[in-house]
């Protein structure tokens, strides 16, 4: 049996693995329709290797899951490992964006987005109970 912080930290380390494989999946088809890869590609033949990709998300998503879920042992709720889910996967699209789309930019509404999505995780992790 693993330590919580072990649990924790693998669940979040395949979290951020399982993200960016989505991001690849989802998004990477745009760069390469952008670089002329995929231009003339049917879109079925897109879906089909976006597909491919999503595949390997679920390799890592699956696991995550059941490792950090409490009701497996794992130090975190449902809706925490969703929350914190959410906050990797927009982390892991943002630099992806900044990497491979360069006429992407970051403005200030995007920060307190972030500082917002920040705050959730902190208002998932509250003890209810001692309120």
């Amino acid at each position: 049996m693993m330590s919580s912080l072990t649990a924790a930290l693998l669940t979040i380390g395949l979290l951020v693995i399982s993200n960016t494989f989505m991001t690849f999946a989802w998004y990477g088809h745009l760069k390469l329709q952008n670089s002329g890869i995929s231009t003339h590609w049917p879109l079925v033949v897109v879906i089909l290797v976006s597909w491919g990709i999503a595949l390997l998300e679920y390799c890592f998503m699956v696991p995550a899951n059941r490792i950090g879920f409490a009701g497996n042992g794992g130090p975190f709720s449902l809706m925490q490992l969703k929350i914190i889910q959410e906050v990797i996967t927009l982390s892991v699209f943002t630099l992806f964006v900044t990497l491979f789309f360069k006429g992407e930019s970051l403005h200030w509404n995007h920060f307190v987005a972030f500082l917002l999505l920040i705050a959730a995780v902190g208002f998932a992790f509250l003890d209810t109970e001692k309120m």
